[in-house]
C-alpha cells in the first residue's frame, strides 16, 4: 500500500518540465488532496550549480511534502544530487527513466536507460545507498513495440531498492500518442510486491477508479488532464477517498484560479517572465469555452497585466452570462 511509505493519497501530481512548477504545485496543493511532484531536475545542470536548476530543486518554503523528481546518466551525479536534494527540502525523491524527450534520450538518461538496465540498476541502487529518502522510479512500457520490457525493468528497480514505481502505459516512441496500455500496468503489478503507480489517460475521477479496479495499481498520476484544471487534483482524491462525486467547476471559479495561477507566476518569474507563461495556462483554462480560440488570438497580443487581467475579466464573464441565456 502506498501509505505505508507515508503518503496520504494514492493520487500524485505527474512531473511536466516547465509546467509543475512552483505555482503550479502551490495552486494544485491549495485546492487539497493529492500527493505534490516537481518538475524534474537535471542533476549535470545541479552540479554545475545551474541557478536555474537550483530554483527548481529548492522546496524548502513549501508547506506540504514535495517528490523531487531527478534525471541524468551518471551514477556518481546521481550521489551528489540525491544529497543536495534531501538539504533543498525533496520529501521523496524519483528518478526518470521515461522522459521521451530528443535531449533527455541523447544524454542517455529518460527512456534511454530503459535500453540499459544494468546502468539503471547502479543507478537506483546508489542513490538508495546515499540517501535515506524513500524512492521511486517512473518509466515506460518500453523503448517501442518491438522492445516492451516493462514487466522486467520493474523487477529490477524493486531488486535494486526502489520503494515504488510509476509506469507510464506508453513506449518512448509513442510518446504521448496513441492509448495508454493499462494492460502492460496490470501486468507489472503482478510481477512485484513494491507499490505501482498507474499512469496514463487518467482525465477523470472515473477514469482513475477504472484504472486501479483494471490494473489493480496502488495510485493513479495525472499529468495532462491538469492542465488548466488544476482542481482535478483533488476531485480524484476526494473521489477514491471518501467517494464524493465531482461538481462541475462554474465559468467564474475557473476564471478566479486562472487569475490565482496568474499571480502566484508574477510572485515566483516576476512580471516580465510570468507574462509570456501566463499565455499557455489562459489557453489551457478557456480550452472547452465559446469563442477560446478568438479570445487566445488576443491574449496573446496582450503586453501587460494590467490589460490581460481585464480581458480575462471580461472574457469569462461574457461566457458565464451567455451560458445562463443558454439555459
Amino acid at each position: 500500500m502506498i501509505q505505508d511509505l507515508g503518503f496520504q493519497s494514492p493520487v500524485f501530481l505527474a512531473p511536466m518540465a516547465g509546467i509543475t512548477d512552483k505555482p503550479m504545485r502551490r495552486l494544485v496543493a491549495s485546492l487539497g488532496g493529492g500527493n505534490i511532484v516537481s518538475e524534474m531536475v537535471a542533476i549535470n545542470a545541479l552540479q554545475r550549480k545551474n541557478p536555474k536548476s537550483f530554483r527548481i530543486a529548492d522546496v524548502r518554503d513549501e508547506p506540504y511534502p514535495v517528490t523531487v523528481q531527478m534525471v541524468g546518466g551518471d551514477v556518481e551525479l546521481f550521489i551528489e544530487a540525491a544529497e543536495f536534494l534531501q538539504e533543498l527540502g525533496a520529501a521523496t525523491l524519483d528518478i526518470n527513466m521515461g522522459c521521451p524527450v530528443k535531449k533527455i534520450v541523447n544524454n542517455h538518461s529518460g527512456s534511454d536507460l530503459m535500453r540499459n538496465p544494468e546502468l539503471a540498476s547502479r543507478i537506483i541502487s546508489t542513490v538508495k545507498k546515499s540517501s535515506p529518502l524513500k524512492l521511486s522510479v517512473k518509466f515506460r512500457k518500453g523503448w517501442d513495440n518491438n522492445h516492451v520490457n516493462a514487466v522486467e525493468f520493474a523487477q529490477m528497480c524493486e531488486e535494486s531498492g526502489a520503494d515504488f514505481i510509476t509506469v507510464h502505459g506508453r513506449t518512448r516512441s509513442d510518446f504521448y500518442s496513441g492509448t495508454a496500455d493499462w494492460d502492460i500496468i496490470a501486468a507489472v503489478k503482478a510481477a512485484v510486491k513494491i507499490p505501482v503507480i498507474g499512469n496514463g489517460d487518467i482525465n477523470s475521477p472515473q477514469s482513475a477508479k477504472k484504472m486501479l479496479e483494471y490494473t489493480h495499481a496502488d495510485g493513479v498520476m495525472v499529468g495532462r488532464a491538469a492542465l488548466g484544471a488544476p482542481w482535478l487534483i483533488s476531485q480524484i482524491h476526494n473521489y477514491l477517498t471518501a467517494k464524493e462525486e465531482p461538481q462541475p467547476v462554474s465559468i467564474t471559479d475557473t476564471k478566479n484560479i486562472l487569475l490565482r495561477h496568474i499571480k502566484e507566476l508574477i510572485s515566483y518569474y516576476g512580471e516580465k517572465l510570468a507574462l509570456p507563461l501566463s499565455r499557455k495556462y489562459v489557453c489551457w483554462y478557456c480550452k472547452n469555452l465559446r469563442d477560446a480560440r478568438k479570445f487566445r488570438e488576443h491574449y496573446v497580443r496582450i503586453d501587460n497585466f494590467a490589460a490581460a487581467f481585464q480581458a480575462i475579466e471580461d472574457y469569462f464573464n461574457a461566457c458565464e452570462m451567455l451560458k445562463g441565456e443558454d439555459k
